[in-house]
């Protein structure tokens, strides 16, 4: 979205008004990506690989112009956006970059199974975002065009109510166009799952019940130039020592060596590190204590180590077949192997902190969005280069069954939640619910998948 260069004030609804320019990352020349030309004297390509603009009834893809040789000039381009009104005067909303992806607009037609999906759903879901969205003031530093855009969207969303399918799906059709989106050089995305375990712990240690769920030190410090509320999901978290020095913090080892005793920081006791480790990757949990009480737990924040696969550790170590891998299977061996278990899991140094979120079991987990989350419609995004809100459309074959045959998944789902291993521009993690039959679908997730971002025209 840009300045307006209107000699009328349109409407805000008015479907004729382009109000998105989108622009994906230089495109590297083929000098800088290593590749060979055999003789053939290639355009190098210069500026953006891709400018996008939303207008009218289709949207328009330009590719800028190939000039031969050094002496090429950027071609100049510019293209308008509509404000709201009561942001026009302190917004200045920078066009829609997407880093290193590539962008192709696509008509509605394009997208195989789009008809057949339950909008209503989706819409429910959608619904869900735009409140908190709509309540939200923007930070000063906020210029993503998508954030802007979505609130206009959300205020139609709200008026309209509860939609049924078809209505649903012309809401979606006027109010949004689709681009396929992937990462440069890459022709599809790529689809993992999620869940929220169950538990049993306890409120206090016990024979049983004695490895602690810890929730955030008051000494833990988020990464240095952090911006926004919660606590990030990346980057190196620090230490406060008593004379005021900032260090990094302790990794996964010094916790289980005791570097938190004596700081009365358990929110409770599970029965042991393979559940501890589950819930660490997942990001929440149910807990279900001796009296019948559920606690659930949600992310609160990590002590700033890149996060290690286990499974990656276990591949390489020729320990489990990667054809065999899976959270179960990894569980299964821990508890089979305790002490070697405990040297592998010291390899993931990172380390992950909770907050209590309630006392039932009524409710789904909360995504970073702070909302409850929808089994399958909910997913967690790169949070980098995506706006909470945004609507994804996923065309992926997953095995979804018990006999886990492959089985078509095309689907709208909502951007609602992110996570430190999410990363790119076609990344999604698909939130499944609760237990265990959420849990086996999220575990033999893995797959590739094509994405359609859903952008306001």
């Amino acid at each position: 979205m840009l300045e307006p260069v209107y000699r009328r004030k349109p409407a805000l609804h008015d479907p004729r008004v382009s109000t998105f320019a989108v622009v994906s990352a230089p495109l590297r020349t083929s000098a800088e990506s290593g590749k060979k030309t055999a003789g053939i004297r290639q355009p190098v390509y210069r500026g953006w690989r891709y400018v996008v603009v939303t207008a009218g009834v289709g949207i328009l893809l330009f590719g800028l112009t190939a000039q031969y040789g050094n002496s090429a000039e950027r071609p100049k381009t510019h293209v308008t956006r509509a404000v709201e009104p009561d942001e026009a005067s302190t917004r200045q909303p920078e066009p829609l970059k997407v880093p290193d992806s590539q962008l192709e607009p696509i008509a509605w037609s394009a997208l195989d199974g789009w008809t057949a999906d339950d909008h209503s759903l989706a819409f429910a879901t959608f619904l869900a975002s735009c409140r908190p969205l709509l309540r939200s003031i923007p930070a000063k530093r906020e210029t993503r065009p998508m954030y802007f855009a979505l609130k206009q969207v959300c205020r139609r969303a709200l008026h309209a109510g509860h939609l049924a399918k078809d209505q649903a799906r012309l809401f979606f059709e006027r109010n949004f166009r689709p681009l396929r989106i992937a990462k440069l050089a890459d022709s599809a995305g790529l689809l993992t799952g999620y869940y929220e375990p169950i538990v049993d712990g306890s409120r206090f240690p016990t024979r049983i019940f004695k490895v602690p769920i810890y929730r955030r030190p008051p000494d833990l410090v988020p990464p240095l130039n952090s911006t926004g509320l919660g606590f990030p999901n990346k980057g190196q978290s620090l230490r406060r020592t008593s004379n005021g020095e900032l260090v990094p913090y302790y990794d996964r080892g010094e916790i289980l060596d005791g570097a938190l005793d004596g700081q009365h920081l358990e929110i409770c006791w599970i029965k042991d590190q393979a559940d501890a480790l589950m819930i660490q990757i997942q990001g929440s949990a149910r807990v279900r204590l001796e009296d019948g009480t559920m606690l659930r737990i949600n992310y609160d924040a990590h002590n700033g180590y890149p996060f290690v696969p286990v499974s990656r550790i276990l591949i390489e170590r020729n320990i489990i077949p990667r054809q065999e891998m899976s959270l179960e299977r990894i569980r299964e061996w821990m508890r089979a192997n305790p002490e070697n278990a405990e040297e592998v899991r010291r390899q993931n140094r990172s380390f992950v902190f909770f907050r209590i979120v309630g006392l039932s079991d009524d409710r789904e987990a909360v995504g970073a969005q702070g909302i409850p989350l929808t089994p399958g419609r909910s997913i967690a995004i790169d949070r980098s280069l995506h706006v909470y809100g945004t609507p994804f459309f996923l065309r992926a074959r997953l095995p979804l069954t018990t006999e886990n045959q492959s089985t078509r998944f095309d689907r709208l789902m909502i951007a609602q939640d992110t996570g430190s291993a999410i990363v790119g521009p076609a990344r999604a993690d698909i939130f499944w619910g609760a237990g265990e039959e959420a849990g086996r679908l999220a575990e033999g997730l893995h797959h590739p998948a094509t994405f359609a971002m859903l952008v306001p025209p």
